[in-house]
């Protein structure tokens, strides 16, 4: 039995479009888990790109499950694009310096804080992330999506702004995975099941 191996950056042979994407990552505040895969038309070190105004001094993470897809161009949003939007303008006076260092004083640009994408989570090709949203485990997103708000688990959402389509179960089915966490087995047990974890007898599974 030759279990692919979690920390290898290039898991097909002869291919480096699709990385095991926590083997890339160099930023600490993007956590990534085992086999969670990043699929780039050009190339995969793109990824840190597409997650943007990701700034050190605001310290905002981007947290990604296990078992996850991430098509090409998929883009996250994270806190450091934020501007004022209750003030009388949007403009962001203070990172500009000299005389205008002290416009901020006293006030804090809004964050939403983390951006939390859950287990086995596909998310499609040039679908956008904003910050602080919460994707549940089992979600789809799909291609081209703006996701401005939390995606419950095990539901299918698209458009922009992404808007649920339909759920991929009903509720006892979802709340039986939820329980089941099968992404947190150990990858022995997740190997001996891949023949039922790709069909769709659940309960066959849990017992």
């Amino acid at each position: 039995m030759k279990i692919p191996d979690a920390n290898t950056t290039f898991p097909l042979e002869h291919y480096n479009k699709l990385c095991y994407l926590k083997n890339i990552i160099k930023n600490p505040n993007i956590i990534v888990g085992d086999y969670t895969y990043y699929d780039d038309f050009e190339d995969v070190q793109s990824f840190e790109n597409n997650v943007k105004y990701h700034f050190d001094f605001i310290g905002d993470k981007l947290i990604i499950g296990k078992f996850c897809m991430i098509a090409s161009g998929v883009t996250f949003i994270m806190n450091g694009g934020n501007h004022l939007t209750d003030a009388i303008t949007t403009y962001p006076f203070a990172i500009f310096g000299g005389d205008w260092q002290n416009a901020m004083d006293g006030k804090s640009y809004p964050t939403k804080g983390d951006t939390i994408i859950g287990n086995d989570v596909w998310i499609g090709h040039d679908a956008t992330i904003m910050p602080g949203v919460t994707i549940g485990d089992g979600a789809i997103i799909a291609t081209k999506s703006v996701v401005t708000k939390d995606v419950e688990p095990y539901s299918v959402v698209g458009g922009n702004p992404a808007k649920a389509i339909r759920k991929r179960f009903d509720d006892d089915k979802i709340n039986q995975l939820l329980e089941l966490q099968w992404w947190h087995w150990s990858i022995e047990k997740i190997t001996k099941n891949v023949q039922l974890l790709t069909g769709n007898d659940l309960g066959e599974l849990m017992e």
